[in-house]
């Protein structure tokens, strides 16, 4: 059995839409990333997220509806899947509310249109059409919702149209209430003949039109070749009543009109006087997206990521001329959205998005970048670097995605790129501060109130002060305020009231800040001396301290340290922990207080120590002792109370959920974070919540998202030591001491995030190979250059180096005057003749066309071997022609295994020098159709074929003199066009296929008849909704006791990358149970309980798919989907024991799992 989490997720951006969701004078913008809708709001200069929501199927269109009576707008959602839905902002829950949602059930066995506008409102909000199929409109219209009901949309009435391959459409601003719709179509087979159509939607009595020629309202023919767009334009602020003009000669065009955009002229019609008025583009260029700057300029994005401006010029309401010219260059375009103020979000499939500033009222126009978002789509190939070690000692795979370097061949021609990818919490060093071994302790203080510019650093036996200036100055003092620096502290800290607070092991010191006041000193009773202070914590109210362990005191801040209370323990104390004062907390002052001998901990009233609520830690194990605490307020008060973290010895964290009025602890969770006990720092964040930094093996951030709280791996495993230090030079940064003495000073993210490390290359970065002995990157690219009007594409194999990042060394240039172009790039240590060790070698495949005839032409390729010089050059040992393009590469036992067109090959390489070497071929198969994927695992070959999904090929050496073979084994026998395949353990193959499913194949060597072992078994399979380009396998590994085992990673067309897994033996049957049991009660997006169940819902979207084909949604076949899995962490303990019951563990054993799979990704 398997289970698929994503690790990264898509970053592609299609679709985007401005709107009054949120509030009726403020506009949002709404994003759709595959399945996630996010909802961002423009700050200053930048946009910020809001939330972001999961939904049951790949996006494929927005629009907004403002109903009847609706004070703000509706996101009206649909989905590849032809489910449909709108939902609403609800201000009171701060949530997206489903108001209406309902399927297409028509006729789905018809060829998808490939129209760049599905869903079109009308201007007036009345009419909706969506173009789904070719020659099929689907139309409905928005109403009043009836009493009792939230229903406005009617039912959709389907239309047939003439105009089969229609490339855009739009809507109109006419003169009346009926909606006007215009077409633009192919009508040739050849696909020159472009012509251009309008439409009433309704007739004269209100009823849909039937879009018969004969109710053609204009018609254009004989348009640009390349016309691919229309822009309707607003009549703006002229309402100049337009006529229909019987004589077009002496028409004139008015605003309110359209312009068809093509590649060599643009063309502005007024539907109505039937005028137009021609503009002559002074180069031809191809053009992918566009949006409405005002009413008489639009912006207008390129191809080759290029911005222009169209204006269209204009005498009051009549239309003159139309100009265009360039902006400036951005990233490459799939969407654009005018935020106003001349701020343009710039969304990108091939490229980072980008939020720009543009200043079009000067003489040449300027782009200003704003913000720019990483985006990693399409991934087209990647590898995986830097994994991390497991700890057989814990009961799952210590393997952490956070632990794993990912680099991808991301981006699209001019935006492609080599992308580092890491995901955890960055800690960015700023600068070392000092050098210091034995390091105890960190604290911050501060001598404004608002600044820190004093960090106290505490050793064994004294205590050393650093003071910062405002110019980056820093400075060490050997006196401070009073502080005894002799000896090794426990606790400073800057009070509210001004005063500093100082905590040796031998007493307390309190001092003015501006030396103002007071300087009182506390120390203990000398008749029972010798006392040691043990631990110390305080809040700006009272100080809390243990002396030898067993006597608790409380000392009041505002008294010049006088006692409150104290009070002697039978256990002794082992750690403790005022928190500030929360608001959400009902009782003022309290402490949480941990004992050795017990393994308890107990939460205190500092008014009088009285114990206010006590918990025993331990369950199984009796030696479990609190090491450290930690109460703070993680999520925001609205959706839950504080939290309280305890650090056992032996690394585990437990986490609970405290009551803010009774100080009731619940929901326990325990998470493992190391082997020895943890170091818990509270860090502050905005809006009064903070995060918890967990310092051991594998130093940790504890944080608030979504309503839960995460653990997210920190890129800081040398840190002992850490304090927040909010300094003018330095605002929002951490101070860290590391295990080797260094003190250094940090930026620390406040959440995890995707640390993405870009090297433009400017050309699409097709394959990637990385050789650790030469430690570089050998990457295979497709350059497109533009050359008076002919676009040239160049293919180039060069090295990047893996540290800086970096191109090194000259790259080697294909041969462009055949086009010959890279398809796949490997690095392998091959055996020679000349040196007893293996040599280091980048192979690659090529392909080219033969013939200047396209109807003679002939797919060729090469194998190319290369060596890398002292220069870090590459250069060609040796080339081998072929007689098909070569698709994919692998080795087995030093052989070199080709897949090419229709056949799969096996040579032998031998190199008899630094610059000679050649091949012998030993075995040939024939496939199917076309391999596309290719993995080799011992003598088994699996083969992906384009069409005919998997085949395994056993290498057979030849005996007695006869040949080598290659002889297929097994087979599987359902048709799937594969795009990527993978050996997983044993006998299992994990294949992807073009509809974005998975498949985990098995196969049968113990069947009885040749037929059972010749078959492939399909044992999982599921549908992700995206595709799946490069699978790659992970070797880790498996432990007997582990959840789950990572197998691969997968990466997609979206940006997306998963982590794929098997699951263990035991754990079988509880996560599908638990997957089935979330499934009834997780509700997304679009989930609407009149239409069908979550559960249906789920099982609709994962289960696996192949279009034209009647499938039965069963859901997915013995596949766990992880990100449902983790939704249990989401639901409140009320349903979390609505979903455990029945099934074996406790909640908080479930908790416990599921949090432990979280920490995988």
């Amino acid at each position: 059995m398997a289970y698929l989490a994503p690790i990264h997720p898509p970053s592609s951006i299609r679709h985007a839409l401005k709107m009054n969701l949120l509030d009726p004078e403020e506009e949002c913008l709404v994003l759709a990333k595959t399945n996630r809708i996010e909802i961002w709001i423009l700050g200053e200069e930048r946009l910020v997220m809001l939330t972001s929501k999961a939904i049951y199927g790949r996006v494929s269109m927005l629009e907004k509806i403002r109903p009847v009576g609706a004070t703000t707008d509706h996101l009206f959602i649909g989905t590849a899947q032809f489910q449909y839905c709108t939902v609403v902002w609800n201000p009171d829950t701060l949530q997206l509310d489903t108001v209406q949602s309902f399927y297409d059930v028509s006729e789905q066995h018809m060829q998808n249109s490939q129209s760049r506008d599905g869903c079109l409102v009308d201007p007036t909000g009345k009419v909706v059409v969506m173009e789904l199929f070719q020659g099929i409109l689907n139309i409905f219209k928005v109403i009043k919702p009836r009493k009792g009901t939230t229903d406005y949309f009617t039912t959709p009435e389907q239309v047939r149209i003439t105009e089969l391959r229609v490339k855009s459409c739009c809507f109109l601003h006419t003169e009346d209430k009926r909606p006007k719709l215009a077409i633009l179509y192919d009508a040739g087979k050849q696909h020159t003949d472009i012509r251009l159509v309008t439409y009433r939607v309704v007739d004269e009595k209100g009823q849909i039109s039937m879009f018969t020629p004969k109710d053609h309202e204009n018609k254009l023919k004989d348009l640009d070749v390349g016309a691919s767009m229309l822009i309707p334009v607003a009549k703006g602020e002229f309402e100049q009543k337009r006529y229909i003009v019987r004589n077009a000669i002496d028409a004139r065009a008015h605003m309110g009109g359209l312009v068809v955009v093509g590649e060599t002229s643009m063309l502005y019609l007024d539907d109505e006087s039937k005028a137009e008025i021609h503009y002559t583009l002074e180069e031809p260029n191809i053009w992918v997206a566009w949006e409405r700057y005002d009413d008489t300029q639009y912006l207008l994005a390129d191809r080759y990521a290029r911005l222009y401006l169209l204006t269209i010029n204009v005498e009051g309401a009549e239309v003159i001329s139309l100009d265009v010219r360039l902006i400036g260059k951005t990233t490459k375009a799939a969407v654009m959205r005018h935020m106003g103020n001349g701020v343009v979000f710039i969304g990108s499939h091939e490229g980072d998005t980008q939020v720009v500033r543009l200043n079009l009222a000067l003489k040449k126009p300027t782009i200003e970048i704003l913000q720019v978002m990483d985006n990693i789509a399409p991934i087209l190939d990647f590898t995986v670097m830097d994994l991390g070690g497991r700890d057989n000692n814990t009961h799952f795979s210590e393997y952490s995605s956070g632990e794993a370097r990912i680099v991808t061949g991301s981006g699209g021609w001019s935006e492609g790129s080599l992308r580092s990818v890491r995901s955890g919490v960055g800690l960015e060093d700023l600068g070392i501060l000092a050098d210091i071994d034995d390091i105890q302790g960190l604290f911050a203080l501060s001598t404004d109130g608002i600044n820190n510019d004093v960090l106290v650093v505490s050793l064994s036996i004294e205590t050393r002060i650093f003071t910062f200036d405002g110019d980056e100055g820093i400075a060490e003092v050997d006196d401070f305020r009073g502080f005894d620096l002799t000896a090794h502290t426990l606790l400073a800290k800057r009070l509210a009231n001004g005063y500093m607070l100082q905590v040796t092991t031998s007493k307390a010191i309190l001092s003015p800040t501006q030396g103002k006041g007071k300087r009182s000193i506390w120390k203990p009773d000398p008749k029972y001396s010798p006392i040691v202070i043990t631990s110390a914590s305080a809040n700006d109210d009272c100080l809390l301290i243990s002396e030898n362990g067993t006597l608790l005191a409380v000392l009041d801040l505002h008294c010049d340290l006088g006692n409150v209370a104290s009070e002697k323990r039978s256990d002794q104390v082992a750690c403790m922990f005022v928190p500030p004062q929360l608001p959400s907390i009902a009782i003022p002052n309290i402490a949480v207080v941990g004992y050795w001998k017990s393994g308890s901990i107990e939460i205190l009233n500092l008014k009088d120590l009285s114990v206010l609520y006590r918990e025993d830690l331990r369950r199984t194990d009796d030696t479990w002792i609190p090491r450290n605490i930690a109460f703070t307020q993680i999520l925001h008060s609205s959706q839950a109370g504080p939290a309280l973290f305890v650090a056992m010895e032996d690394g585990v964290v437990l986490a609970y959920n405290v009551d803010p009025q009774t100080l009731s602890l619940s929901g326990r969770k325990s998470i493992v974070l190391g082997t020895q006990q943890a170091k818990l720092e509270v860090l502050p964040r905005e809006n009064g919540l903070y995060n918890v930094f967990a310092m051991c093996e594998r130093p940790s951030l504890i944080y608030g998202s979504d309503g839960r709280v995460v653990y997210s791996a920190v890129t800081a495993e040398d840190a002992v030591h850490v304090c927040w230090f909010n300094s003018a030079v330095y605002p929002g940064s951490i101070v860290v001491a590391t295990s080797d003495g260094q003190l250094k000073i940090s930026q620390i993210d406040s959440e995890r995030r995707t640390h993405v490390r870009t090297l433009p290359v400017g050309e699409t970065v097709r394959r990637i190979a990385y050789s650790a002995r030469e430690r570089a990157f050998g990457i295979g690219t497709m350059g497109l250059k533009v050359l008076g009007n002919l676009e040239t594409v160049q293919s180039t194999f060069r090295l990047v180096e893996e540290v800086l990042f970096g191109e090194i060394g000259e790259p080697f240039l294909l041969d462009a005057s055949r086009g010959e172009l890279i398809e796949c790039v490997m690095r392998s240590e091959l055996k020679t003749s000349y040196r007893d060790e293996p040599v280091e070698r980048f192979i690659v495949g090529t392909s080219f066309l033969l013939g200047d005839d396209p109807a003679d032409q002939k797919c060729k390729g090469r194998i190319i071997v290369f060596g890398v010089d002292k220069e870090k050059n590459p250069y060609e040992i040796m080339s081998h022609e072929l007689k098909g393009a070569c698709r994919c590469l692998s080795m087995m036992d030093g052989k070199i295994v080709a897949a090419l067109v229709k056949t799969v090959v096996m040579y032998r390489y031998e190199e008899t020098t630094e610059t000679e070497a050649h091949f012998s071929k030993l075995a040939t198969y024939r496939t199917s159709t076309n391999p596309i994927s290719m993995d080799v695992h011992d003598n088994i070959i699996a083969v992906g074929d384009l069409m005919k999904s998997l085949s395994l090929v056993e290498y057979k050496p030849g005996v007695n003199g006869l040949p080598d073979e290659l002889e297929e084994v097994a087979r599987h026998m359902q048709a799937l066009w594969s795009t990527a395949v993978v050996h997983i353990e044993g006998d299992t193959y994990l294949e992807s296929d073009h509809h974005g499913n998975l498949v985990v194949l098995q196969r049968n060597r113990q069947g009885v008849t040749l037929e059972e072992r010749m078959q492939l078994e399909a044992t999982s399979m599921m549908n992700i909704g995206e595709v799946v380009n490069r699978i790659v396998h992970l070797n880790i590994a498996p432990s007997p006791t582990a959840i789950i085992t990572p197998r691969a990673f997968m990466a997609t067309t979206e940006g997306s990358i998963y982590l794929f897994s098997t699951i263990g033996t035991t754990f079988r049957e509880l996560l599908m149970t638990l997957q089935k049991k979330l499934s009834s009660i997780v509700r997304t997006l679009g989930c609407d309980t009149s239409v069908d169940t979550p559960l249906e819902k789920f099982n609709a979207y994962r289960a696996f798919h192949i279009p034209q084909e009647d499938d039965d949604p069963d859901g997915p076949f013995r596949f766990v989907d992880g990100e449902l899995i983790e939704h249990f962490l989401y639901l409140d303990e009320d349903l979390q024991e609505e979903v455990c019951r029945g099934l074996g563990p406790s909640v908080e054993d479930v908790r416990n799992m599921v949090e432990e799979l979280k920490t995988l990704h």
